[in-house]
């Protein structure tokens, strides 16, 4: 199978037509009904380089180390590096938005690596995306990265765009991969991650688009709601939104640009959703569709009018921003199903790899959902989680549980809980209800024992020297001599099988 792995930055959960009727996403509507559509996806954080390095590596946050939008080249492999080791053609094209430019990661595993969100030198401009619009005469025009009405300020409103359709990004970052497949011979097979840059800000969609949604547009349901039973620096948000935001086009007031900024998120939706199309269409025309494995999902989720927020901080308080979209196709599994069973970021390598017949990534900490692809099974995990350094949010049966470190709040217990399932808008807060406590407990407990179940561990006792290979002692991303396989083998991975060296676990336990 090839993998096509369509990311979109910041994308609401209920953004599709299929879920909500406001929404004109008519490619992804199909590609749902011929495949698979999970309705309980997390991501494993709420900003964007963080989700990016989960869903590479399948590794959790607490793991990689990674909580910003920056850091140093990760030591680990991504699941491209796996892919290219086993002979496959790699691609990495749009904003992928990695730690320490994605070259330095992705460079010696990708045959095309085309970021669209920086250069090599830190700036736009020298992007391939950079120089094609000086080539065709579009820089000045260029406006999916800022707003030059909002100089030295947010870029939160929204107007449709000045570039023609043809030259967006989204066009540009479609027909380099539609170029890249095309370049690829008969029997070679491809692992492709593609990521739009938007509906994240900046909202300026193509004039088709915008014209699509009514100027007098039905905002989120949410957009007015009463946020006093959320944590202080939810409250601040909205404040800020509602009452101090410096809007940049008539009318200027809160209703009229909230309405802008929803028009625009949701034409944003439907022109990735038009490209969608245009790549679909292409590998249909080229006879690769059906040997295809397709996943559309996206980074995190967004706000954008949800509780009168307009960016999404802060995101690890709320469904809108922890939970994703998730479409996927895999030819020769019966389509058109909805899935309730929780699956998260860390899960895409391993199971790309099971779906592609290729041998388990030991680095990663995610599980194989390929079972529930299938229709083999009802679940693979009980709970799915969303983490920041300091406050972890997560889903277990119908309930969303928010926990924060003390600290945050000058020693004050704030948390959050809610039945997600009776209130979807987290509109009940039931933290200190009396009667759910024994409730906020067994959260706790679980995110204790995930934390638990889920940290690497390099060593547990001394190992006796002749257990020092059993280790796998080298740098944790070296490949063998034959250049296929990692020669790291986790502790964690052998713990789990009961075994560290030559000490059985079970005999300690």
């Amino acid at each position: 199978m090839n993998i096509l792995h369509i990311v979109a930055d910041q994308h609401h959960a209920r953004m599709l037509g299929c879920v909500d009727p406001q929404i004109i996403t008519p490619n992804t509507d199909a590609l749902a009904a011929d495949g698979v559509r999970f309705t309980n996806h997390y991501t494993q954080n709420p900003i964007c380089t963080p989700s990016r390095v989960c869903f590479h590596s399948g590794q959790y946050c607490h793991n990689h180390g990674y909580y910003s939008l920056n850091g140093p080249t990760p030591p680990f492999p991504s699941y491209m590096h796996h892919f290219k080791a086993h002979g496959y053609r790699t691609a990495a094209i749009g904003k992928l938005h990695l730690p320490d430019n994605p070259r330095h990661w992705l460079e010696d595993c990708c045959d095309l690596l085309a970021e669209t969100f920086r250069g090599s030198d830190g700036k736009r401009s020298s992007t391939l995306y950079g120089q094609y619009l000086k080539e065709v005469g579009c820089e000045k025009l260029e406006d999916s990265n800022h707003l030059k009405e909002m100089k030295g300020a947010h870029h939160w409103d929204a107007r449709p765009s000045d570039i023609p359709l043809e030259h967006c990004i989204e066009s540009w970052i479609t027909n380099a991969a539609l170029q890249f497949v095309g370049g690829l011979a008969d029997d070679e097979h491809f692992c492709m991650q593609i990521s739009y840059p938007r509906p994240h800000h900046i909202l300026t969609p193509d004039r088709k688009f915008w014209d699509m949604y009514p100027e007098d547009i039905e905002p989120p349901a949410t957009l007015d709601s009463e946020c006093g039973h959320r944590p202080p620096n939810f409250q601040n948000m909205v404040k800020y939104c509602r009452e101090d935001l410096k809007w940049a086009f008539e009318p200027k007031t809160y209703e009229a640009a909230s309405k802008r900024v929803w028009r625009g998120t949701l034409a944003l939706a439907t022109q990735n959703d038009h490209f969608f199309g245009k790549l679909f269409d292409a590998l249909k025309a080229a006879g690769r569709f059906e040997d295809t494995v397709i996943i559309v999902t996206a980074d995190h989720g967004l706000y954008h009018g949800h509780f009168g927020i307009m960016e999404k901080a802060p995101g690890i308080c709320s469904d809108a921003i922890c939970r994703v979209p998730s479409v996927w196709r895999v030819p020769g599994t019966e389509g058109g199903r909805t899935i309730d069973a929780f699956i998260e970021h860390v899960d895409a390598p391993p199971t790309f790899c099971s779906l592609a017949g290729l041998p388990p990534m030991d680095t990663v900490d995610g599980v194989d959902i390929s079972p529930l692809l299938r229709g083999e099974a009802e679940s693979v995990k009980d709970i799915a989680i969303t983490e920041w350094p300091w406050s972890k949010a997560i889903r277990w049966k119908n309930w969303r549980f928010v926990h924060y470190h003390r600290d945050m709040y000058e020693g004050e217990d704030v948390g959050e809980l809610y039945d997600i399932e009776a209130d979807p808008d987290e509109i009940n807060n039931l933290y200190a209800d009396p009667d759910h406590q024994d409730l906020v407990h067994e959260c706790r407990r679980l995110l204790l024992e995930w934390i638990t179940d889920t940290t690497r561990i390099t060593t547990m006792w001394p190992y006796l020297e002749e257990d020092k290979a059993a280790f796998g002692l080298r740098e944790p991303f070296q490949m063998s001599p034959d250049g296929r396989e990692p020669t790291h083998k986790g502790p964690r991975a052998r713990l789990a099988k009961g075994r560290i060296g030559s000490f059985n676990v079970q005999d300690y336990l």
